[in-house]
């Protein structure tokens, strides 16, 4: 399976937010949609970066008590490792457990079309172990 058959499963809903979103804001929209990550976009839509839990974790604990209006550009993940359609769900895993990042981007032909999320992933994987058990019990039935 690929990202763009897990994209149809699940639907391609970005929350995104702008460079100069206050981290007040970013926090609110995180918790209020139950999410773990916002990608951050330009002017144009562009990728410029992504904001997660983590990265206000840490903003909070090293700065101070205004953090908070900081504007979003200056906390986000500047480095954004994005995976395209074609990417599979093996290649997603190996990129997730290697960068130790739990959202990646979906961009085709520049444009942002999706996120993955490691929850994704894991229930993609769990449906693809319960269907090969199912298959096997229904082997080992027929026998």
């Amino acid at each position: 399976m690929n990202i763009a058959q897990l994209l149809k499963a699940k639907g391609r809903a970005v929350t995104t937010a702008r460079p100069d979103a206050k981290l007040l804001d970013i926090v609110t929209s995180l918790a209020s949609k139950r999410i773990g990550a916002i990608v951050i976009v330009g002017e144009n839509g562009e990728l410029a970066g992504i904001i997660s839990e983590r990265d206000v974790i840490r903003a909070l604990a090293k700065s101070s008590e205004t953090v908070l209006e900081d504007s979003a550009s200056k906390h986000m993940t500047r480095e954004v490792v994005a995976c395209q359609k074609s990417t599979t769900i093996d290649e997603m895993m190996e990129l997730m457990t290697q960068g130790r990042f739990r959202h990646v981007p979906v961009i085709e032909e520049g444009a942002l079309i999706g996120i993955i999320s490691i929850g994704d992933v894991v229930k993609n994987h769990i449906a693809e172990v319960e269907m090969e058990v199912t298959a096997m019990r229904g082997y080992f039935a027929t026998g």
